[in-house]
């Protein structure tokens, strides 16, 4: 419970925040824009205005023409308008009109007439041939502003020919209730945003902690030995964590997992006594002192080689189990490289094969046991060697690539056969040598990419461009 409750707070923290900074981005948004889509009819206003008040600028009679009378009239209705539920019941346009100079010669409202306009930014830059607008302080020290906009008047018969400068402007403080209401929309619309996606996740948090209930009650009935039925099906990912539990229950109920290790244990133990039994034999036989007593160090090394084995296999199903090793330390690969080379020189020269070292000479360290990347090293050898042709050449080469050392080794064999390169790691799979027919007993392979997942690395057997096969060991460098 303490984990939904975090669960509960987190998403609420992370749902609140993002709403708060979301609306907070939209309300910020709402003055700017709706000042800006003022500004554009203001650009129209001015220029519409600008071609009607040109005949009575030219004229010398902008102040009692037409266009005065006309502007006049205007401002003198009452709209009777409704807009989103606020009344319009004036038009708040103030109209200036200045001559070529700058100078005032016409105002709406009957004032600043003579003034000099011409330092004004609305004035000033369409006097310039540039867009003119400014934003000023209704009255000094007024916080409230007025945005100015203005538009060239040119002479209607010389067109091109400036006359002088028409501005419109607008009280900000006019559309200060439409700012407002869609302000208040917003933060209303984000609280219910807010609520709803509360609601969801309380929702989200109960239904996954009712999954996840259920599994820590599972796995908690299972360490206890207790007889718990798994959980109900789902088609999610607890779904699947749940299949993969009752899995992995009853691998380890059916003893799978020690019998599997049974198996790799009597692999690794074929060849000592192989070696010792074929030693014992001869010392049945009348031998020389000499050979006698080569014989008996053998039956003596092959049974420490033995114990090692044994040894170390059982430290590795305990390091399995754990999924990592209990025990790391410097390894020289290329030195190991060598090492193994020689452990198989006896059967290369049984089957007349010669082996090539290539790029084994400098020092190559990586962390991990040094005896489990030696037996891996040595299956990598054996599987070569079984499948090489009488006579052939086997190649064992280190490279560092990418951070990490890669150790390979190729053959001159029949190469893996497609229906077989997905299954060459399978405990227990195997294929006919082609010199004899016999099959291994198919735990070589899988030794080797247990022990590179185990240091971190990975295992790959492919066939090579040509002809044979090559298999690899890549380990983290050091």
């Amino acid at each position: 419970m303490r984990l939904g409750l975090r669960l509960v707070l987190g998403f609420f923290l992370i749902v609140g925040l993002a709403a708060f900074f979301v609306m907070r981005v939209f309300v910020d948004e709402v003055k700017p824009g709706v000042r800006q889509a003022m500004e554009s009819t203001l650009v129209d206003t001015a220029n519409v205005m600008a071609a009607m008040a040109a005949d009575d600028l030219k004229a010398g009679e902008i102040t009692g023409g037409h266009f005065a009378r006309d502007l006049a009239r205007v401002r003198g209705r009452d709209p009777d308008a409704m807009i989103w539920s606020f009344p319009k019941e004036r038009i708040d346009y103030r109209v200036t009109v200045t001559d070529a100079r700058g100078i005032v010669v016409f105002d709406s409202e009957g004032r600043d007439l003579g003034r000099d306009n011409s330092r004004w930014n609305d004035v000033y830059r369409t006097l310039r041939g540039e867009y003119g607008a400014r934003s000023s302080p209704e009255a000094p020290g007024s916080e409230r502003t007025v945005m100015h906009v203005a538009a060239p008047v040119f002479d209607p018969d010389a067109p091109g020919t400036l006359i002088g400068v028409l501005t419109v402007a607008k009280p900000n403080r006019s559309i200060e209730p439409f700012i407002e209401a869609s302000q208040r929309s917003i933060m209303r619309q984000g609280a219910w945003l807010i609520g709803l996606s509360a609601l969801v996740g309380v929702l989200m948090t109960w239904w996954l902690m009712r999954g996840i209930g259920r599994l820590n009650r599972y796995a908690q009935g299972v360490a206890a030995g207790e007889p718990v039925p798994p959980p109900p099906p789902r088609r999610d990912e607890i779904g699947d964590l749940g299949r993969a539990l009752e899995q992995m229950r009853r691998k380890l109920e059916g003893k799978a997992y020690v019998e599997q290790y049974v198996q790799s244990l009597t692999h690794e133990m074929k060849s000592p006594l192989a070696a010792i039994r074929g030693a014992a034999e001869l010392l049945q036989e009348p031998l020389p002192d000499a050979e006698r007593e080569r014989f008996a160090r053998n039956i003596l090394q092959q049974q420490l080689r033995l114990t090692e084995t044994i040894d170390k296999l059982l430290a590795l199903a305990e390091v399995e189990q754990h999924g990592w090793l209990q025990r790391r330390e410097p390894v020289d690969l290329a030195a190991l490289l060598r090492q193994a080379a020689e452990a198989v020189e006896p059967r290369l020269a049984a089957m007349q094969l010669q082996l090539r070292i290539e790029d084994a000479t400098t020092p190559v360290e990586v962390s991990g046991d040094a005896f489990l990347l030696r037996q891996a090293l040595a299956n990598l050898l054996d599987n070569a060697i079984g499948f090489s042709p009488h006579g052939g050449t086997l190649t064992l080469s280190l490279q560092v690539e990418a951070g990490q050392a890669r150790v390979r080794v190729r053959d001159e064999g029949p190469g893996v056969p497609d229906y077989a390169a997905a299954r060459v790691f399978e405990r227990f799979y195997s294929l006919a040598r082609p010199g004899n027919g016999q099959r291994s007993s198919g735990l070589g392979l899988p030794f080797v990419r247990e022990v590179a997942r185990l240091h971190g690395g990975e295992a790959w057997l492919s066939n090579r461009e040509g002809g044979g096969a090559e298999a690899g060991l890549a380990l983290p460098l050091l």
